[in-house]
């Protein structure tokens, strides 16, 4: 019997975590949870909370011999995939030339080429209603100084999930790009390993179950990006209706 299931990536904490348990209790008509991370003592912990039926991958998304395997075990299932969420993702803040040229392309591989991949081999199982939930940030409305890579790598991210909602549209399928502001999870303990970060944007965090309900609001309504709470909405129409330029200089003046 084909089984409606939920694949998350980067579930092992944070952002990805946090979907998983909110999904757990809102989503009736999913019988399995896929979750994928690095950390299986991690992955244990939240399947033991949960009332859903968990399947525990243990990979590294950036590891392409671990993709072809779960790419193969798809093809091994009798699975619709209702909704892929690519919550795994990692950023380092500080000077480019700082930064050690293998973090900086880590970077690359697990934000953007993972992403690119698991959704390319997540796609054909997937059906009229199902959504693709991608984690970008309000870091892709515009250059990041000392932030450069992760906040390109988001950029792309915006720009591939707002272009595959447009062509997947007439397949009943809908993606989300959300772009939060800073959240409070694990992400600054791996972030602040080269420099700082500013202490305007610690003032405006919000919960990892803010961000994520946000998330699943925009997803359901259909909805292309989700930027949650009012400061990082306030941010996005600024880069908008501001030169860049202008705002580029504000932020290497408060660096």
């Amino acid at each position: 019997m084909m089984k409606n299931i939920v694949i998350i990536t980067g579930a092992s904490s944070g952002i990805g975590q946090e979907f998983a348990l909110q999904m757990d209790t809102a989503f009736s008509n999913i019988d399995e949870f896929w979750l994928i991370a690095r950390r299986e003592d991690r992955l244990l912990e939240l399947a033991q909370v949960m009332e859903h039926a968990t399947r525990l991958i243990t990979m590294d998304v950036s590891d392409e011999y671990a993709m072809d395997d779960f790419e193969q075990l798809l093809e091994e299932s009798d699975v619709t995939v209702r909704m892929l969420i690519n919550a795994a993702g990692f950023g380092l803040l500080g000077a480019f030339e700082d930064i050690p040229l293998e973090e900086q392309t880590e970077m690359l591989y697990v934000n953007c080429e993972a992403l690119t991949k698991m959704t390319y081999i997540t796609l054909p199982y997937m059906a009229r209603g199902s959504r693709i939930i991608q984690m970008a940030s309000s870091a892709a409305f515009l250059p990041q100084p000392d932030f450069a890579v992760y906040a390109a790598t988001k950029s792309y991210v915006l720009s591939l999930s707002r272009a595959l909602n447009a062509e997947l549209r007439y397949r009943g399928i809908y993606v989300t790009a959300v772009c939060p502001g800073p959240v409070y999870t694990e992400f600054f303990d791996i972030a602040e390993q080269y420099g700082n970060t500013l202490a305007v944007k610690k003032l405006v965090m919000i919960t990892a179950e803010k961000c994520v309900s946000t998330a699943l609001r925009a997803s359901y309504h259909k909805r292309d990006m989700a930027v949650p709470g009012i400061p990082m909405k306030a941010f996005l129409l600024a880069t908008k209706l501001l030169p860049q330029e202008g705002i580029l200089r504000i932020l290497a003046m408060l660096q």
